[in-house]
C-alpha cells in the first residue's frame, strides 16, 4: 500500500495512492484518520483496514471517485514526524569521503551504527525548498532512504525490529557544508549545517509492497535488505547512483541502538545515511582526488533536484533562494 499526505481544496489530508489516483482514507471509511500521524498511532487495526480498503480499490477503482495527483500539491509524507534521526549506514561512502581528505578509514564504524537527530520540524515534501545565503556555501543534497516507525517500542533487539517499520520513503538530507564543517570543529554537531531542510517522498510505501526486492543482509548483520536501486539528478544529470541493499547497517540494527534506553514512537523517521556517491561533497572529493583540474559542484539557484528508489517513487525538489542578505558567517567573532 502506498500512502500519501496532500493538499487539496486549502485541506491538507491523508489517502491511498494508486496509479496517480488518491483517495482521501476518511472518505472512504470513517474509522481511517484523515492524517498521518494518528494513522500510524492507531495501531495495526488501523494499517489493516487501510490495506483491505487498497485491495477493494484495486479491484475496484469506482469504490469512491478519486482525486487526480495533477490536481494536488504532495506534503513529506509524515508531515509532522515526532521525530527524525539519520544514520550512517553505507560504509562505501564513509570510506570514500575520508580517504578524499587523506584520512584512514575510521575502524568503529564496523563496530556500531550511529545516528543524529536532526530537525523533525524542518520535514518537508515535493517541491520548492527554500535556502538562507550561508546554505549555499557548498549546498549538497544527500541520497537516501527512510524508514517510519509505526509502534512504540523500547530496548528492542535487531532481531524483531523490523516488525516496528511500518513504511519506507525516499529522504534527501540537504546539507550545508561550509556551516557543518566549521561548526563541527568544536566536536558538535551537525547542527546549523543540517536543520533547515529534510525532504521525504513522494508516498510511504508498506513493507509488503517491497517483497520481490528483498535480499539477505550482508555478513554478520541482521535484518530485511532490499535491492531498490537507488538514483539522483541534478538538473537532469544523473550525478549519483547506488542501492539500498548496499546498507551495511541495517535499519533493523539501526532501530536497536535508537531504542536502547529509550522509548521509539509511532511517527518518528529514520534515514538510512548517504548512499555511496550519493552528495557533491563525496563526488568533489573524489574528482579532486583524480583529477586536479576537476571542478567542484554545489547546489545553486533554480536547480532541480530529482531522486528515484525502485518502489518507492520519484522525489522532485527546486532550490530557491530567500531574498536576504542574512548571514551568520558574516557575524562571527573575529579573534583580537
Amino acid at each position: 500500500m502506498k500512502l500519501v499526505t496532500y493538499t487539496h481544496g486549502g485541506k491538507t489530508q491523508l489517502g491511498i495512492f494508486q496509479n496517480s489516483h488518491i483517495w482521501p482514507t476518511h472518505q472512504l471509511n470513517s474509522q481511517l484518520p484523515d492524517n498521518m500521524l494518528a494513522f500510524l498511532q492507531g495501531g495495526e487495526e488501523t494499517m489493516n483496514l487501510a490495506k483491505s480498503l487498497d485491495e477493494q480499490l484495486k479491484s475496484n477503482p469506482n469504490l469512491l471517485e478519486p482525486i487526480q495527483l495533477s490536481e494536488v500539491k504532495l506534503e513529506a509524507p509524515v508531515p509532522n514526524p515526532t521525530s527524525c534521526r539519520d544514520g550512517y549506514a553505507f560504509r562505501q561512502h564513509v570510506a570514500a569521503a575520508r580517504r578524499n581528505r587523506g584520512v584512514p578509514m575510521i575502524e568503529e564504524f564496523d563496530q556500531y551504527p550511529i545516528f543524529y537527530f536532526t530537525n523533525h520540524n524542518a520535514v518537508q515534501g515535493p517541491g520548492e525548498i527554500y535556502c538562507m545565503p550561508d546554505h549555499f556555501q557548498k549546498l549538497d543534497f544527500e541520497l537516501e532512504a527512510a524508514i517510519v516507525i509505526g509502534k512504540k517500542g523500547r530496548n528492542i533487539k535487531a532481531s524483531e525490529a523490523d516488525n516496528y517499520i511500518a513504511g519506507y520513503m525516499i529522504m534527501n538530507d540537504m546539507s550545508a557544508r561550509t556551516l557543518q564543517m566549521e561548526e563541527m570543529l568544536l566536536n558538535l554537531g551537525p547542527a546549523k549545517g543540517k536543520d533547515f531542510s529534510t525532504v521525504i517522498g513522494p508516498y510511504f510505501v508498506t513493507p509488503d509492497e517491497l517483497e520481490s526486492y528483498k535480499v539477505p543482509a550482508k555478513a554478520g548483520h541482521i535484518g530485511n535488505s532490499y535491492n531498490l536501486t537507488m538514483k539522483c539528478w541534478v538538473n537532469g544529470v544523473l550525478v549519483s547512483e547506488g542501492s539500498v541493499g548496499d546498507m551495511d547497517w541495517t535499519f533493523a540494527e539501526i532501530i536497536e541502538r535508537c531504542a536502547y534506553g529509550v522509548d521509539i514512537l509511532p511517527g518518528d523517521v529514520i534515514g538510512s545515511g548517504t548512499v555511496g556517491t550519493g552528495c557533491f561533497l563525496e563526488l568533489n572529493g573524489t574528482g579532486l582526488l583524480n583529477d586536479k583540474n576537476f571542478k567542484p559542484q554545489w547546489l545553486q539557484d533554480g536547480d532541480v533536484v530529482e531522486m528515484e528508489i525502485d518502489g518507492l517513487g520519484k522525489l522532485s525538489n527546486t532550490i530557491r533562494k530567500e531574498n536576504t542578505d542574512f548571514s551568520l558567517l558574516k557575524i562571527k567573532k573575529v579573534q583580537a
